[in-house]
């Protein structure tokens, strides 16, 4: 009866997952506030900011029809290979790396929409395959092509970390379509052989370096190995509870690199100790659930693998995130979502969000599941 005072409107929003973003960005505002020395400048309120501004894009993009995301998955994907293409011919220099178009009201980082992307049209092109036809060339030549032409313009600007989400991403693709097991033990194998060729001819020489300090961040613990050794000292000097708001040492004495972005994890970590912790892990074990849940519940192909893709491309970026600020990986350069500050890596993780809504709608309209 109580929900005759609702509007229909509200009342069909999926709180779910919106409650538990609102949980997780605000609380990564005030990670970014205290890291700030107890400031809303500059990251704090432009983080809440634009998390208000992609909401409402999230959720028109959930309002789009299923028809709609199918149109535009080949021409998106095309038109950011362009803008890739741009990136290499006109693209600025930030960091060493060329990623950015200069739009003059704003700054692009086309290969962070590629991550979305690769998975739209990988959805949409297993969707249009005959089933029958998933264990055969026509499925793995065509999809591979279209992660090899962005995956190799991501390496030259260069961008180790987004060319794995980006294949990442269109891997989990492949394996959801059905394509066989015996290719993916084939290629990782493969891997295994072409890595230390790739590690010695490819790489540059701080990918190199960032590899080996991986291995043994002491041996060069004011170099190569600062950032990982300072992660480390700051969310193990946290403990159980940590120093408490506002008492960082390793951020507000400038030990921490970057603790504002890719390092926000263990600015939490230092302040709010393992209680922040889990609580990060059990939000964000929230939001995926759900994601999982939404493509469970899918009422075809198509949408199935678009929300399942969706939901491990923002999986990765976790992943990968937590992982390395306490070195368990090397530092690649990807935020923490919804709590590092950073405009392009929260507009390309709400459009998964937003997208994966979508899904959610139309199992709802459709009543169906696949599984």
């Amino acid at each position: 009866m109580q929900r005759a005072y609702i509007p229909a409107a509200i009342a069909a929003q999926p709180w779910k997952l919106i409650l538990p973003l609102f949980a997780l960005v605000l609380f990564g505002a005030t990670v970014l506030y205290s890291a700030a020395g107890g400031s809303l400048r500059p990251w704090a309120g432009m983080h809440v900011a634009r998390f208000i501004i992609f909401l409402v894009m999230a959720m028109l993009i959930a309002r789009a029809p299923k028809d709609w995301f199918r149109r535009v998955a080949l021409p998106g994907y095309a038109g950011l290979c362009v803008l890739l293409v741009l990136v290499e011919l006109l693209g600025a220099i930030g960091g060493g790396s060329r990623r950015w178009l200069d739009l003059g009201f704003m700054t692009l980082q086309p290969s962070e929409l590629m991550k979305p992307g690769i998975v739209l049209v990988l959805a949409w092109f297993y969707d249009l395959l005959p089933p029958g036809e998933s264990q055969g060339w026509r499925a793995i030549v065509p999809a591979g092509v279209m992660l090899g032409i962005p995956a190799a313009l991501v390496m030259l600007q260069p961008d180790l970390g987004t060319a794995l989400a980006i294949s990442f991403g269109a891997v989990v693709m492949m394996f959801l379509a059905g394509l066989p097991l015996r290719l993916f033990i084939g290629a990782g194998a493969a891997g295994a052989v072409i890595a230390p060729i790739a590690f010695f001819t490819l790489l540059h020489d701080y990918q190199r370096k960032r590899v080996l300090v991986f291995m043994d961040p002491e041996s060069d613990p004011l170099g190569s190995g600062y950032h990982i050794t300072q992660s480390k000292i700051a969310i193990g000097s946290g403990g159980f509870f940590g120093k408490g708001f506002g008492n960082g040492s390793q951020s507000h004495l400038d030990y921490l690199p970057e603790s504002h972005t890719d390092f926000v994890f263990a600015t939490m970590a230092e302040e709010w100790g393992m209680v922040g912790g889990l609580f990060v892990l059990l939000v964000f074990g929230l939001i995926l659930r759900w994601g999982l849940q939404v493509s469970r519940r899918a009422p075809d192909r198509f949408s199935m693998l678009l929300a399942a893709g969706m939901t491990t491309t923002i999986f990765f970026y976790v992943c990968i995130n937590l992982m390395m600020v306490m070195g368990l990986a090397p530092v690649v350069g990807i935020p923490l979502p919804f709590m590092s500050h950073g405009g392009s890596s929260m507009m390309t993780n709400m459009i998964c969000i937003g997208t994966i809504m979508a899904v959610d709608r139309w199992g709802k309209q459709g009543g169906g599941s696949l599984l």
